[in-house]
């Protein structure tokens, strides 16, 4: 297959938007840490909006803070709603860390905040035993996976200390956003079965993973600790799960000179086998028996499956490592990848077996999926596999009309060969039929038989 076009439409506004707010991304890589309490430096309004969002996809309470900025604070600035901000939070919630997100409107006013960050801290003694980590993420750069990652590379930044000490066994895994709690899941598991102690940043498997804590907490609970971020330079290796996670890769690599390894695959057989490969350099040892067997099930899922996926038509609206990694598994059981929608820039963009990546909104995908087998996106895509008559498959962030969506595992050997069956299922209850419930009923009052294929 030829180079893939990469397509910016110049549209004058979006309709039915793809991409969440790089602020959003950031403020859930700090829900990934033990004791953390996420604000975003901006409105109220900012904050309610990606509030909403996180509770609907996860079900849970999220603790989320704001600076509460107003016009008056916003032409002034706001040094001083932020540091009230970081002495209320730490004398009501006592949190071991807060997060700290730019938003668009203290961005486009053009604030130092990382000197202010260091005043806050010089003047009030209050603060000394709370990490605070600052990033820059206006609303208006990048989507919701570049958030997450300068998020990831501040808190390596801030908190990691350089070193050359080495802890036998121990592995850094960068997590991209691209992954669920079940996808950080079967991934310890697969680390875990090579004798290898992962610590994960950020860790949404310790905190949105939907279990009931004893007692109600104001910060997020469970989760990478801070001393695990502090330590995460004497690993031996470190693993970079996603494009998006290179640039905190490279960092930590910098900082304590650990070899570093990206996957930006971690769906689909080669992708896993290459992951595999790794861990048993790292660890010294062959694959245990177990991963074997799960290798063996994949390849008898892919079998049965190709004969569903096969010549299939499907569009995908995802986030640039998402979108690789479901295309990517697509394409390899057969079928066509006929749209790939994206919300923003990537190197991997140009790998995904499509003619063209559209960096554009969830309208793109329905003014190119009309005739597909199925369209692949979040909950937002709805409305266009309704109007369309084209079944979805819902996948990436959020999903707020599933349960069970943080339990998603969709890596490794076992994830794809789930996800293989879960997409194939869909092709199976909707082989038959595929025009728009109201065209199907004009053609029957026609007399027609609607269209079959």
């Amino acid at each position: 297959m030829g180079m893939t076009e990469i397509l910016h439409p110049r549209k004058d506004l979006s309709i039915n938007p793809l991409r969440m707010s790089a602020p959003l991304g950031g403020a859930m890589a700090f829900l990934g840490v033990d004791g953390c309490l996420p604000t975003l430096h901006g409105s109220q309004g900012c904050t309610a909006f990606g509030l909403v969002l996180l509770v609907r996809h996860f079900r849970e309470s999220i603790p989320f803070q704001t600076t509460a900025m107003n016009e008056v604070t916003t032409i002034l600035g706001g040094v001083d709603n932020l540091e009230q901000a970081c002495l209320n939070i730490v004398k009501r919630a006592k949190p071991k860390m807060i997060g700290i997100c730019s938003t668009g409107l203290v961005e486009t006013r053009g604030e130092d905040l990382r000197g202010d960050m260091k005043m806050i801290r010089a003047r009030n003694a209050e603060l000394a035993d709370t990490a605070l980590v600052y990033v820059n993420t206006p609303d208006f750069v990048g989507g919701l996976q570049d958030g997450w990652s300068k998020a990831v590379r501040a808190m390596i930044d801030d908190l990691t200390l350089p070193t050359r000490a080495r802890v036998p066994g121990q592995v850094a895994v960068l997590a991209g956003s691209h992954l669920t709690p079940g996808d950080l899941e079967e991934i310890r598991e697969t680390i875990g079965a090579f004798g290898l102690s992962p610590i994960i940043l950020p860790d949404l498997s310790g905190s949105l993973d939907g279990h009931v804590p004893d007692q109600w907490i104001a910060t997020s609970f469970g989760g990478t600790s801070v001393d695990d971020i502090r330590s995460l330079g004497q690993s031996v290796a470190c693993l970079a799960l996603g494009e998006q996670m290179r640039p905190a890769a490279t960092l930590l690599a910098e900082k304590s000179g650990m070899p570093v390894h990206v996957f930006e695959r971690l769906t689909g057989l080669g992708a896993v086998d290459e992951f595999v490969t790794v861990l048993q350099d790292i660890a010294g040892t062959k694959a245990p028996a177990r991963l074997r067997r799960q290798r063996s099930q994949l390849l008898d899922a892919m079998l049965d499956g190709h004969f569903f996926f096969g010549g299939k038509t499907i569009a995908v609206a995802a986030e640039p490592d998402l979108l690789l990694n479901l295309s990517g598994l697509f394409a390899e059981m057969g079928a066509e990848i006929a749209v790939a929608v994206t919300s923003t820039q990537s190197p991997v963009l140009a790998k995904v077996p499509a003619a063209q990546v559209i960096i554009g909104d969830l309208d793109d995908l329905e003014q190119g999926a009309g005739g597909c087998d199925l369209l692949v996106t979040h909950s937002h895509g709805r409305q266009a596999s309704a109007r369309l008559g084209v079944p979805l498959f819902r996948a990436g962030f959020p999903q707020f009309d599933r349960l069970g969506a943080q339990h998603q595992c969709s890596v490794g050997y076992r994830g794809t060969r789930d996800l293989i069956f879960a997409v194939g299922n869909t092709f199976l209850e909707n082989q038959h039929d595929h025009t728009p419930a109201a065209v199907r009923a004009t053609q029957e009052e026609a007399g027609a038989s609607p269209a079959r294929h």
